[in-house]
């Protein structure tokens, strides 16, 4: 082979094809990383709809890594079958982003688009996944074995690269930049598909470069074709003929001995992957589960820098970046110094040790993180919280409530009050200036309300708004305003703008985006116009700012409805750490091993079975979230009963 880059036996082949995967990945993870914020926002699919389409993507793209080996080994060769199904990749791409463009269609035509973009990228992805480390291996000259090990590390960091920088940017693309009045995923699907045209382009651009290996034939298949041999032939013959040591033994009409040993040998290392679909049950969820927990917690670190829900995947690729070095030159080291004997089954085992403590920090978080979220109400009941607006203090008595509770003029009402609820009016007791009034309010089953009591000449008023307890999907404030001038007000804040009616009109809750607002103009119609100062709209709280005069200006009082993200999404962190390490000594070691235990003939076959227990991971997860979805229509179906 003649020399290759900078004089080095390094093939200048390998330069184009590791810039090709750095930019598929790219593609992958950026695009990956926004889908279940995707599912939950653009969608509006609930969190375990959300959840099991994203693993059942994450599991079809672990499948279809078998058809693109089998495409490649029988028919269309490794370089065909990277050029033609990266096309189809492209195409999978260009058809997600037109189906986050708002303007694109109705809602059905949105599901419609997205599904068959993840489709045809699941088949992509997949199908290239076998073909493009194996096609850079092939580059290699036998005698240069150093360097396509070499090669391997580079690709590895080419693979974490990618992730890293595409979990950073396109969470960015998708909050950072409004279009079509919101979040941009049209952009965030667009520069990933953009960076696989690119991933293309560089791979077709080194074609003349490349070294490329005919098919001969898929072992994989060879392997079935045994093993399913072998089943039909003991259940034709085992009546009359039992005399085989091994089930596989009966192949040997029509396959070698060579073949059969080989295949028990795989079948002995697969019958150890049987527990493997749990660690990436587990591992998988950070980019669905972890994600809305992260939309749940407060993402500020500190007074400026702040952490979109979508970003905390980094972590993990970083973290490999930094942990892989650090167990091989220094953890397994340090135990092997302390005379403790590590084999590979022992380091697997440690992996999901550590996978099953990442989760439970993650539990060990959500409990604090759910301290924050309003209970719904139980059936045959309603929540109810009072505002008094009636330039005084008064007492008001619930529906079999014993004594009357005092409410101060417009006192923040310190939670909600669980109050029965039929769909028939009640009457509420309100005690003011010493005179007693009734208060008619007429609540749904499980709804939300703020009882909102006035005063004028003629006595006491009464009036409710339906109230939104639940947190806002991507972590970002509500807010509405309740107007108590008898003129319309305007408002703006930040880039959101609220038109209030008049007479004791609240508008409708908008999400805005988590900061200090001190300076928000507000005008009536007549010119007269203040500077409100909001205070701090922090992350995941909802609230109601009530316009009033105060010493003859315009002023307002902020109410809480709901509490906000208390817990900082830095506690994630160590989840992240405890898994990310969980996956260095199960994922890397676990394909070590698999690779020393199998004959070199059959070293295909066993990527392939480690793949499918990825794929298998994903299923378990899908069929957990489906049977969560189902409990919640159940449940729901029975409370409409």
């Amino acid at each position: 082979m003649a020399k290759g880059v900078c004089g080095t036996n390094y093939p200048t082949s390998i330069c184009f094809i590791v810039v090709n995967e750095f930019c598929e990945r790219f593609s992958y993870y950026g695009m990956k990383a926004v889908l279940v914020l995707y599912f939950l926002t653009y969608l509006h699919w609930d969190q375990d709809q959300s959840t099991a389409v994203y693993h059942a993507f994450s599991s079809l793209c672990y499948f279809t890594p078998v058809l693109g080996a089998l495409i490649a080994d029988s028919w269309l060769g490794k370089y065909r079958t990277i050029v033609y199904l990266s096309m189809v990749y492209v195409v999978g791409h260009v058809v997600k982003s037109v189906g986050a463009v708002p303007v694109v269609g109705t809602a059905n035509v949105h599901i419609a688009l997205s599904m068959a973009g993840l489709v045809l990228i699941a088949f992509g992805t997949g199908g290239i996944k076998p073909c493009v480390a194996a096609f850079g291996g092939d580059q290699f000259d036998e005698e240069h074995g150093s360097e396509r090990q070499k090669f391997f590390s580079i690709f590895y960091m080419a693979i974490n690269a990618g992730s890293l920088l595409s979990t950073v940017v396109t969470p960015i693309l998708r909050g950072d930049v409004q279009c079509f009045g919101g979040d941009c995923y049209a952009l965030a699907f667009g520069v990933p598909a953009a960076l696989m045209v690119v991933a293309l382009v560089v791979f077709i651009a080194g074609s003349g470069q490349y070294k490329r290996s005919p098919p001969q034939g898929n072992v994989l298949l060879e392997v079935c074709r045994c093993v399913g041999f072998a089943i039909k032939n003991r259940w034709r013959r085992s009546q009359y003929d039992s005399r085989r040591t091994h089930w596989l033994d009966w192949a040997e009409e029509k396959y070698s001995k060579r073949l059969i040993q080989e295949v028990k040998m795989v079948l002995r290392v697969l019958v150890l992957y049987v527990p493997l679909p749990m660690f990436w049950a587990l591992f998988d969820q950070q980019g669905s589960r972890w994600t809305l927990q992260a939309t749940r917690m407060n993402a500020a670190l500190g007074d400026s820098f702040i952490v979109k829900p979508d970003q905390m995947q980094m972590l993990n690729a970083l973290l490999i970046l930094v942990f892989v070095p650090v167990f091989e030159l220094i953890v397994y080291p340090l135990v092997g110094f302390c005379r403790i004997r590590i084999t590979p089954l022992r380091k697997m085992a440690m992996g999901m040790v550590f996978a099953a403590l990442a989760f439970g920090a993650a539990a060990l978080v959500e409990l604090n993180v759910v301290s924050t979220v309003v209970a719904p109400p139980p059936v045959g009941a309603c929540l109810l919280q009072v505002l008094n607006l009636a330039h005084g203090d008064m007492s008001l008595k619930l529906p079999g409530g014993d004594a009357f509770q005092p409410i101060r003029y417009l006192q923040d009402p310190p939670a909600y009050e669980t109050v029965p609820a039929s769909g028939e009016e009640m009457k509420i007791q309100v005690s003011f200036n010493g005179n007693i009034s009734e208060c008619n309010f007429t609540p749904d089953q499980q709804g939300a309300y703020t009882l909102l009591v006035s005063s004028d000449s003629t006595g006491v008023h009464c009036s409710q708004a339906t109230d939104h307890i639940t947190k806002n999907e991507d972590g970002s404030p509500l807010l509405r305003f309740l107007n108590t001038f008898p003129e319309p007000v305007n408002l703006t804040v930040g880039a959101v703008t609220f038109q209030v009616t008049s007479g004791l009109s609240m508008s409708p809750n908008q999400t805005v985006e988590r900061g200090r607002y001190q300076d928000v103009s507000c005008c009536l119609p007549a010119g007269r116009c203040s500077l409100l100062d909001l205070g701090l709209l922090d992350f995941g709280a909802s609230y109601t700012v009530v316009l009033v005069e105060e010493a003859g200006v315009l002023a307002a009082r902020r109410l809480q409805d709901v509490a906000p993200n208390d817990v900082s999404v830095a506690w994630q962190v160590p989840q992240y750490v405890l898994l990310t390490a969980g996956e260095v000594m199960f994922s890397v070691t676990g394909l070590e091993f698999s690779y020393s235990q199998a004959p070199p003939s059959m070293k295909s076959v066993l990527q392939a079975g480690w793949l499918l227990t990825v794929a298998f991971g994903n299923v378990i997860v899908l069929i957990v979230a489906e049977g969560a979805g189902l409990e919640q229509v159940g449940r729901h179906e029975t409370q409409e009963c």
